[in-house]
């Protein structure tokens, strides 16, 4: 289970991210936090997850869905406790109206060039969450992580207006400051980012 603060700084973290959310996405958006479950054989597993969210770029509306669902084809990971769990797929859909702009599931191994291999072997893809929009593109924060740990990799994928994917790892000091360059007095900004991977937003 994640540490016990991550529980207390919920309530802030819901009103961080529902109320003070990035310039330009849409105003219905609501939080609620994810709970792991395990099954009868012991295995340990996210929940299912959906957000929704709309925004502009360039002038022009956009619509994004993610989904995440525990996937059992995939190689399960076991931790040095003899716990095993269930990695995610992640669904990520990009609307421009009726156009599609991007189509894709991800799984932890989309992200092997940017992540070292022992660490990936060992870890689950946690989450895919739209962060805002800058002039290269449209930005998702992600994480793959060590299941019911800390310890986790942050990532960012941008997606420009014609599709194109490129992917890159956060460095966790990117993190301690905000867009405008300055420190979050009253919230740590890594905490911030990994609560919000861990939040499901729904519309």
């Amino acid at each position: 289970m994640r540490k016990l603060i991550y529980l207390l700084l919920l309530p802030l973290m819901v009103v961080v991210v529902a109320c003070g959310g990035k310039k330009g996405a849409s105003d219905k958006e609501s939080v609620l936090a994810t709970m792991d479950s395990v099954d009868a054989h012991g295995l340990q597993r996210m929940q299912t997850s959906k957000s929704e969210a709309d925004f502009k770029f360039k002038g022009k509306d956009y619509h994004s869905i993610v989904s995440r669902t525990p996937d059992e084809s995939l190689p399960h990971i076991k931790n040095e406790m003899g716990d095993t769990y269930v990695d995610n797929k992640i669904v990520l859909r990009l609307m421009r109206g009726n156009e599609k702009v991007f189509d894709k599931t991800f799984t932890k191994n989309d992200f092997s060039s940017v992540v070292d291999a022992k660490f990936l072997s060992n870890s689950i893809l946690e989450g895919i969450v739209y962060d805002k929009t800058t002039s290269q593109g449209i930005v998702y924060a992600a994480s793959v992580c060590y299941p019911q740990t800390d310890l986790y990799m942050p990532l960012s994928i941008t997606i420009t207006a014609d599709g194109k994917m490129s992917i890159q790892k956060v460095d966790i000091l990117e993190e301690d400051y905000d867009d405008d360059g300055a420190q979050d007095e009253d919230v740590n900004p890594k905490m911030a980012r990994v609560m919000k991977i861990l939040m499901i937003v729904v519309a």
